[in-house]
């Protein structure tokens, strides 16, 4: 399984472009799961579901299951954040990983960058940096830069980055 990493600052795009890329990435034929990095405390249950409750009582994990999805509930009370490997371990093989986040880690990573949200690029000096993914113009960058709203591009870039067997850039196998 490959991995390929976005990363930027809040309100740079990073999720929009995930959600642009899956669709284009799965229309050449790959298999696409992803990871994201919050800072606030993630929650997909409900206070008042049973699930809810079973985690409130004491449960370590919950799995909730239905016929078209499952998740899998851990809380983690005194133990560490896990880091990403604990987390990929965790995972089915697809063909390739997208992790919005987790910049630390030495995976391959594109940066998203805009001007206009009026900070510096996070990826300088950071060798995991590979590309960068701007609105705008960006001189003297030391990796490739890529047109932010050119999805096709990007998907190209990140499919011969990660040598990935997919579909050629027209969907066609």
């Amino acid at each position: 399984m490959k991995a390929f990493g976005l990363l930027g600052w809040s309100g740079s795009g990073k999720t929009t472009l995930v959600v642009e890329l899956l669709p284009e990435l799965r229309r050449r034929g790959l298999t696409v799961s992803t990871i994201k990095h919050t800072h606030h405390n993630v929650d997909v249950d409900r206070p008042g579901k049973d699930s809810f409750r079973h985690r409130e009582a004491g449960a370590t994990e919950v799995v909730l299951a239905s016929s078209a999805r499952w998740a899998l509930l851990h809380e983690l009370g005194d133990e560490p954040e896990p880091d990403v490997d604990d987390l990929i371990a965790r995972m089915t093989p697809v063909d390739l990983l997208l992790i919005e986040g987790f910049k630390t880690y030495p995976h391959p990573k594109l940066e998203v960058f805009r001007p206009s949200v009026g900070k510096e690029m996070i990826g300088g000096g950071d060798d995991s940096v590979v590309a960068i993914a701007s609105d705008e113009p960006i001189d003297g960058a030391p990796v490739p830069i890529l047109d932010l709203n050119d999805i096709p591009a990007i998907v190209n870039f990140i499919i011969g980055y990660c040598r990935l067997s997919a579909a050629n850039e027209n969907g066609a196998a």
